[in-house]
């Protein structure tokens, strides 16, 4: 349901960009890179910090190798964002609250008003599967909204109660 979702939200915006934290084998960046396609604009720019296996090639994708809060990551994205509109953020790497925060704090400035950035697998924790994972994506977005009030959750991205990620589509607000 989230695919569905997303290729909504690419049709709704027709993001210059999208940024995607966690490539793991490339699936997600080629779905991606398809649906920028079928609307006819947009890239995709995706980080990881590793290589696993042969990953799709497209035009539209550009393989980024390095954690996505460090800095050398982000003199690597910083010339990617100028002058791009709508940039849309999604993001799927480590899921430990620190790290989700970190990206949260980091890729939100990158948000265009009116955008997304959209906080993966959130229903970790009990919420309501893997009981014992420990703190981690809807404890991170829970705590960067409570400080960052131009941003809110949009529940209408939750159709149908499917989703991986419910209380993880945030919309830029201002």
């Amino acid at each position: 349901m989230d695919l569905w979702l997303y290729q909504e939200i690419i049709h709704e915006l027709r993001p210059s960009l999208i940024i995607e934290s966690g490539t793991a084998f490339g699936g997600s960046a080629l779905y991606l890179a398809s649906i920028c396609d079928l609307v006819g604009h947009g890239r995709v720019v995706t980080i990881d910090i590793e290589v696993r296996g042969e990953r799709p090639k497209h035009p539209r994708i550009t393989y980024l190798r390095g954690s996505s809060v460090s800095e050398e990551v982000m003199k690597q994205i910083r010339p990617e964002v100028e002058g791009q509109s709508p940039i849309l953020v999604i993001l799927d790497s480590d899921h430990r609250k620190e790290h989700v925060l970190a990206e949260l704090e980091t890729f939100s400035p990158l948000v265009t008003k009116g955008s997304y950035l959209i906080v993966e697998d959130t229903n970790l924790n009990g919420h309501p599967v893997e009981p014992d994972f420990g703190p981690g994506p809807a404890e991170a977005v829970e705590e960067f909204l409570a400080s960052h009030k131009n941003f809110t959750v949009d529940k209408t991205k939750e159709k149908l109660y499917l989703t991986f990620n419910p209380g993880g589509y945030l919309k830029k607000n201002g």
